[in-house]
């Protein structure tokens, strides 16, 4: 390999931080000996020898897991366990127990502190590797879907910050679009999906010419049928994906401008021929943009905005959609006032 500056091994070093950082607690030198031996080729190993020091080496740099002997002088490894779960910063952190107390009871009690595996004592070294990392893989897929989740929505925001908005309004009209969704009966996993993709229906605004995006006056004819390119760009942008996530995030730009009625843009659907996710938006959307405060308008009350969606019923919105969102008031209520736009925006 070769050395940069100073003589040191960059490649080496990479390659060595990118390996997972793992703690391993016991009272025993030699059960530590063991477990560094079976571990330290694949991971970085830290050391603690009691409860209290277990806690004070995560304050001083979460690990990515904690291996965790139960039986220990002071603090046992249930209080520890337990101190982790009520801290915010450490509660997601997981915990492998492994231990000489090998009875179902104390399996069962390990498992119900929150720790994510049990391993007795004496512990077989292939078994001990394979759940290390499972239970890491594990903690790495959720973290690759977290961070694409994040990586939407802040997608969502940039649009929205481009047309002059405030941000606030992808997360408002997400969460109403999962609460019309679930008022329809619709399953818990399909919501979450809606309210995840849901940010993502006004990103083609990106391609739009500022001088078209945020004129003050109207548009002309001209500048209108630029307008009405968005849906399609926002699809381009999210392209072809076999994610579930992605595609209808791509369904939901493309259609939230249809109709019920057929009269929309920019492909002129007409009822069920529009996705149900688009339809289901396309409400929770409006509803959202008459209720705020804009540049050119001030907001409607909520009942001023439900009497309007329900003049459009049948006609701009699918029925349903309309009364699954004016049905829960009282949640919507509850998420305006959580993410409320900032006072003069």
């Amino acid at each position: 390999m070769s050395m940069g500056e100073g003589g040191l091994d960059w490649g080496a070093w990479v390659e060595a931080q990118a390996r997972p950082r793992l703690l391993l607690v016991d009272d025993e030198p030699a059960n530590l000996q063991l477990l560094k031996r079976v571990l330290e080729a694949d991971y970085r190993l830290v050391f603690a020898r009691s409860g209290e020091e277990a806690l004070a080496r995560v304050r001083a740099g979460a690990p990515d897991l904690i291996l965790l002997d139960v039986m220990m002088p002071g603090m046992s490894g249930h209080e520890v366990i337990r101190a982790l779960k009520a801290d915010p910063a450490t509660a997601g952190i997981p915990v492998l127990f492994c231990t000489a107390l090998d009875q179902d009871e104390d399996e069962a009690l390990g498992l119900g502190l929150g720790a994510v595996d049990y391993v007795t004592k004496p512990v077989s070294p292939a078994v001990l590797k394979a759940r290390v990392r499972t239970h890491l893989q594990l903690v790495q897929r959720g973290e690759i879907e977290r961070t694409r989740l994040e990586v939407i929505h802040r997608l969502g925001r940039a649009a929205e910050f481009k047309d002059n908005e405030t941000g606030m309004h992808v997360i408002r009209m997400s969460h109403f679009s999962r609460l019309a969704a679930e008022t329809l009966g619709a399953p818990a996993s399909w919501c979450e999906l809606l309210q995840a993709a849901a940010p993502m229906h006004d990103i083609g605004k990106i391609g739009i010419p500022d001088g078209i995006l945020l004129k003050p006056g109207k548009l002309d004819e001209r500048e209108w049928a630029v307008m009405r390119t968005h849906p399609q760009i926002g699809a381009e942008i999210l392209g072809e994906d076999p994610s579930p996530l992605i595609r209808m995030a791509r369904r939901i730009a493309l259609e939230h401008h249809e109709k019920w009625d057929g009269s929309g843009y920019p492909n002129a659907l007409a009822g069920e021929a529009i996705s149900l996710e688009a339809r289901l938006v396309a409400v929770a959307d409006v509803f959202d943009a008459l209720t705020s405060v804009r540049p050119y308008k001030q907001a409607w009350s909520n009942e001023e905005a439900v009497a309007w969606l329900r003049e459009q019923q049948g006609r701009h919105f699918w029925p349903e959609a309309v009364e699954g969102l004016c049905r829960r008031l009282d949640e919507v209520r509850a998420v305006q006032a959580r993410f409320a736009d900032e006072p003069g925006v």
